[in-house]
């Protein structure tokens, strides 16, 4: 039986990179009834729009997507700002939900949310075994918080809210700007802006020491869809790809996909992020049947070709 297909799902965040990959899961799954808020109507961070987006799509399930985000440098120039809007977001769209009696809410954090020193792989369980890594620390306590919040609105009102750790995510359509991206989109425009150049070298924040662990939007996707429509437990789940790679080997591996034979140069002023990050998937796999099914080599070429021909379209416009 289909437990979506006839429902109202709310996706906020809907029309963003991992949203939009979710709303077309949704649409696999035969949900014809899928609700995307746009932020330039529905302002999160208000109560009375989150309110209202609520009389508006009348849901059922509620998804929650949205999230200022951004990479080590985009956290380090809006500590308050990520801390103030995401911690807003989430406690009052949770909040309202309660209020409005909606069926499911599908709450989605950050692997940023772990200690600094977490041992590898990342187990649920060492959540709060210590503060976050400093870089992106308020973020990550902002989306740690949503995690105490739905298990403390499960216990006294029932509310079926539950919580998802998705590692770092990639793949086509991502962001590639350079002032929020993220590592590996940051590293594909490096290396296409080098490579039009004609430069010899890409710079990098960091050491390359760092490790990461990558999963390619749509299997994240697809994970948030399967707890959507069979996990109902207040335990936090991870989802991740079960691998790590250091940040030196993915700027190689990324160079090379991009036949660039260029000197990778580490700027080692700049700070590194968290050490280590690689998630202990087990109980997504346990719980609701989730396993990452794209190879990182293999997600990167399919996001490499995909800005390959939209860098190209825009040169054209």
């Amino acid at each position: 039986m289909n437990r979506l297909g006839g429902k109202r799902i709310t996706v906020t965040g809907g029309a963003g990179f991992l949203g939009s990959h979710v709303v077309k899961a949704l649409e696999r799954e035969g949900c014809a009834q899928v609700f995307v808020p746009r932020s330039k109507d529905y302002n999160m961070v208000d109560g009375d729009a989150v309110r209202r987006m609520y009389r508006d799509s009348k849901p059922d399930v509620v998804i929650h997507l949205a999230a200022l985000v951004g990479g080590i440098g985009a956290n380090q120039a809006n500590p308050g700002r990520y801390l103030y809007d995401n911690t807003m977001m989430g406690l009052q769209l949770i909040e309202t939900g309660r209020a409005y009696g909606i069926g499911k809410l599908v709450v989605i954090g950050t692997v940023c949310a772990y200690p600094k020193w977490t041992p590898t792989p990342f187990r649920e369980d060492d959540l709060w075994a210590g503060f976050p890594e400093e870089t992106n620390a308020p973020y990550g306590l902002a989306k740690r918080l949503l995690l105490v919040q739905c298990q403390a609105y499960r216990q006294q009102y029932g509310l079926n809210c539950v919580y998802l750790l998705p590692t770092n995510l990639y793949g086509p359509a991502d962001n590639f700007d350079p002032a929020t991206s993220h590592v590996i989109p940051a590293l594909i425009k490096k290396v296409f802006d080098a490579r039009e150049k004609g430069e010899n070298h890409i710079t990098v924040w960091g050491t390359g020491s760092p490790t990461r662990e990558f999963l390619y939007v749509e299997d994240a996707a697809e994970g948030i869809v399967l707890a959507t429509k069979d996990y109902d437990k207040p335990a936090p789940v991870n989802l991740g790809a079960g691998s790590e790679i250091s940040i030196k080997s993915l700027a190689e591996l990324i160079c090379e996909l991009c036949g660039f034979d260029g000197q990778i140069v580490w700027d080692s002023s700049r700070p590194d992020g968290q050490p280590r990050r690689w998630l202990d998937t087990a109980r997504a796999r346990e719980e609701f049947g989730f396993v990452a099914r794209t190879p990182l080599r293999e997600g990167l070429i399919r996001t490499i070709e995909w800005y390959r021909r939209h860098r190209a379209a825009s040169a054209r416009d």
